[in-house]
């Protein structure tokens, strides 16, 4: 499978752990050069469920591209801070002269974001989602675009979840999936014709450092999800996958479930079908045709 996108350059925001870490590997598997961000220079920025330091920095997950076929290139960026964004594209264009693939990946999580507890209980800083994980990827896609449509080609893809839909985590979190949805709803019309698609992906219960945390801390809750949970790879071909379909222009500006949609491209986790949590958790907005100036 290496090497099979060789040429195609891709930014995973967000990455250095968890499912930016994982997405960013698995378009490494597939040859992807892969922009990756993060914040973490070293241990001890991120810190689990548990109080525990988080494993991973975004120039490991760089060389874990490098190590699964691609090409990593780490690069240190607070995607609160616009500059730095902007820095960041300038960077990419400048360096790589294209840009194939956004993959809209980080967020603020926050510490009490699994504590079972209404949301005015929590610390106002929960809200900080809505600025690094809506706002963010709103900025990350207006910078992309103006890269991609250009080209001609491109894929901006918003990582979202059944929280969109259910309550999961608390308003906050569910705003902000939500609201990535729509970003990619809207943003496919007004990228209509111009060979830049947009999706946002429902993943399932991921594999990462702290979901392994929380299935220790509260396992009645998480057991289950965890016995069934993807590997974030998984997402990372999903999304080339979508990028490479005959009818990506028809899943532009949809949201997906990443199970779903694998099992109608032919792609498998790791030789396996992932379950889709459709019936339990409920489903995504169909996409509407109307629009409104």
């Amino acid at each position: 499978m290496a090497g099979e996108r060789a040429g195609r350059v891709a930014l995973v925001t967000g990455a250095s752990r968890g499912a930016g870490a994982g997405i960013a590997r698995g378009l490494g598997e597939l040859g992807y050069t892969v922009y990756v961000t993060g914040r973490t220079t070293r241990p001890g920025d991120a810190r689990g469920w548990d109080g525990s330091v988080l494993p991973g920095t975004f120039a490991e997950t760089a060389e874990a591209v490098t190590a699964a076929g691609g090409r990593g290139i780490g690069v240190a960026c607070d995607h609160g801070d616009d500059g730095a964004v902007a820095d960041l594209f300038a960077r990419i264009q400048r360096d790589s002269g294209r840009l194939d693939m956004l993959v809209n990946n980080a967020a603020y999580i926050h510490h009490q974001l699994i504590e079972k507890k209404p949301f005015w209980e929590k610390e106002l800083g929960a809200c900080r989602i809505l600025d690094v994980g809506l706002r963010s990827a709103y900025v990350a896609s207006w910078h992309a675009a103006k890269i991609m449509v250009p080209q001609g080609s491109g894929l901006i893809g918003f990582g979202s979840s059944f929280g969109a839909s259910c309550y999961m985590h608390g308003p906050a979190y569910g705003a902000q999936k939500a609201g990535v949805d729509k970003l990619a709803h809207d943003m496919e019309h007004d990228l209509r014709g111009t060979g830049v698609v947009a999706v946002s992906i429902w993943m399932g219960p991921l594999i990462t450092e702290r979901s392994k945390i929380a299935s220790e801390t509260n396992p009645e809750q998480y057991k289950d999800f965890i016995a069934t949970a993807e590997n974030p790879e998984f997402t990372a071909h999903i999304l080339d996958a979508i990028d490479r379909a005959p009818n990506r222009d028809a899943l532009s500006g949809q949201t997906l479930i990443g199970a779903e949609i694998a099992r109608d491209l032919g792609i498998s986790d790791r030789g396996r079908d992932k379950p889709s949590y459709r019936e339990m958790l409920g489903s995504p907005n169909a996409k509407n045709p109307a629009a409104v100036y």
